[in-house]
């Protein structure tokens, strides 16, 4: 086998056979990377909006990252640090619940306490957590939506290089 080395290469490249999941026996939480961990107490997005962000509802956090590009009045800008700071505050509150709950899974795995029951019960707490989750982010981009003009929206889709200035916006919220 061949193994190429360069910069940032620090992965491992799994020889046949051996298991993609190689190095990760060590993580605290077996499913998740420590970036994840952190994600989900931080409150951070990680992706979970995208379906809304995508589609032209914006996102809290970068329309006020955007705010002077978007010419956004006080009234909206503030408007949108609530909505943030709303939506942050929620999704770190599941978060932790959510982690905790992987912590917990991944402890009766590691000790060997394995009960079917308990297995399935923690899962779906795990999965209804990570729904909430995801729709506290989601909810935040269909409020936003409603916070921007049309051509905000626009201009917002153009600063976060979705499309360029000859495509306008669909949605009729001017």
């Amino acid at each position: 086998m061949i193994v190429f080395f360069g910069a940032g290469c620090n992965s491992h490249h799994p020889e046949e056979g051996e298991s993609p999941y190689v190095g990760q026996e060590g993580r605290e939480i077996k499913s998740l990377t420590d970036r994840e961990v952190q994600g989900y107490l931080n409150g951070e997005g990680m992706g979970l909006s995208k379906v809304a962000e995508l589609n032209n509802f914006p996102g809290p956090k970068h329309v006020i990252e955007l705010s002077d590009q978007l010419d956004l009045t006080e009234a909206q800008l503030s408007q949108t640090e609530m909505l943030f700071e709303e939506m942050k505050k929620h999704s770190t509150t599941l978060g932790q619940q959510y982690i905790s709950a992987e912590r917990e899974l991944n402890n009766i795995f590691e000790h060997s306490d394995v009960d079917s029951a308990q297995v399935d019960s923690l899962i779906s707490k795990i999965g209804m957590l990570h729904a909430k989750i995801r729709a506290t982010h989601v909810q935040a981009h269909l409020k936003m939506e409603k916070l921007l003009s049309g051509q905000q929206i626009d201009r917002y889709q153009e600063l976060r290089g979705y499309r360029d200035e000859r495509h306008q916006h669909q949605m009729g919220n001017d």
